[in-house]
């Protein structure tokens, strides 16, 4: 690792190759069309009306801060209150919140893998579903983003490879997914993933961050759109639901569990008490927002027709309101963005380590907030720096 005399030099070889991020990019996006945000109902925008009469109450009576970790006396009303409305709301038998959809992740599975373990992950797999991933030691097979057949292959080659019995028995094998991919708004056959796991013996892990509130009935997500039930689900908050946290279901000794042994949920002071009771309001609110869901995806294929018309190509299975345009190389993604700001639009070029060398884009993120007019203008300009280049 660099020493901190080594940073102005490596801070300078970042920014020659246009992989350099902006800590204070945001100060200047004052009145820009904003396609940035993930809050694709549009509820972090502002709105009328007020908070419900037990949330107004939860905020009088609580301080900012829980004052402990949930095992050390942490644990307040709202956080139970947010894990009763999950479990009712998700039909599942036990939910645990967490700080953040990252530290979810990361405690889910740093809990439940372990070196006898074997994992198949999806090539394009958030940085948290990594990170819990490495973070337990086990086995790791990378396979090919949404090809679940080569996992199949994968998995049976790994356990035909000439070893002793002995040592290729595995403890358990978990599949990890997404179920809405956050960089290439893509989605993995449900269907197969929970029918290759009934038919191997694996545990499924899906992590619905970007899909829950937006997709399926009531907004529970894509694996309930498809009749699925995996068998540990990860929900984010920061996303659709305008809010912050995250929160892990599954059976009742799942959370039992995750709290005696997920690092990132015991060794953490709890969520503010104040925040979650926000995060409740907001996800009352979610649950009943078929209006804005509607919109947001009536708005979605608005834009992506609206690309195409320009001449805009998107990726083959590609859909929903995350919308990346592939540009290449970094310096165009830069570019692109900085001409589009221009135009009053503010769009973030995507780089490496984000997204895989050589896929550098733009990702336009749809929101129930947005105006046809504007995503019709948003895709001519995008249409004519493609076709400049």
């Amino acid at each position: 690792m660099p020493g901190l005399a080594d940073l102005p030099e490596l801070l300078e070889d970042l920014r020659s190759h246009g992989l350099l991020r902006d800590a204070w990019a945001d100060q200047d996006a004052e009145g820009l069309v904003d396609f940035t945000l993930n809050d694709t109902l549009g509820f972090r925008r502002p709105r009328s009306g007020t908070v419900s009469r037990e949330t107004s109450r939860g905020w009088e009576q609580e301080r900012p801060g829980a004052g402990a970790s949930r095992l050390l006396g942490g644990t307040h009303e709202s956080h139970l209150q947010v894990e009763r409305l999950l479990t009712e709301w998700l039909e599942a038998e036990s939910a645990l919140l967490f700080s953040s959809g990252y530290a979810a992740n990361v405690g889910a599975l740093g809990a439940l893998l372990g070196p006898d373990d074997l994992v198949l992950s999806d090539a394009l797999n958030h940085a948290s579903l990594i990170d819990g991933i490495r973070l337990s030691r086990a086995r790791t097979i990378i396979f090919p983003h949404l090809d679940l057949s080569a996992a199949a292959r994968m998995y049976k080659a790994s356990i035909s490879e000439g070893h002793p019995p002995s040592t290729r028995i595995r403890r358990a094998t978990w599949l990890v997914l997404e179920s809405y991919y956050s960089m290439d708004g893509d989605s993995p056959d449900l269907k197969k993933a929970r029918e290759l796991c009934d038919e191997l013996g694996w545990n499924l892990y899906v992590d619905e961050a970007h899909a829950f509130g937006l997709f399926g009935p009531e907004g529970r997500g894509l694996s309930a759109a498809a009749g699925v039930r995996p068998d540990v689900l990860m929900l984010g908050f920061g996303k659709a639901a305008g809010g912050a946290g995250g929160a892990v279901l599954g059976v009742r000794a799942l959370r039992e569990w995750l709290w005696n042994r997920a690092r990132s949920f015991v060794f953490s002071t709890a969520p503010s008490p104040v925040g979650t009771w926000a995060l409740l309001d907001t996800l009352r609110r979610t649950r009943t927002a078929d209006r804005e869901r509607a919109r947001s995806v009536a708005l979605s294929s608005f834009f992506r027709e609206a690309l195409e018309r320009e001449g805009v190509s998107l990726g083959t299975g590609t859909h929903g309101p995350i919308v990346s345009v592939v540009l290449g190389e970094e310096k165009k993604a830069l570019e692109a963005a900085s001409r589009l700001k221009n135009q009053g639009f503010r769009v973030l070029p995507v780089r490496p380590p984000t997204v895989p060398k050589g896929t550098s884009r733009l990702r336009i993120t749809v929101s129930a907030a947005h105006e046809e007019v504007d995503l019709e203008r948003l895709a001519e300009e995008i249409g004519a720096i493609v076709r400049e280049w």
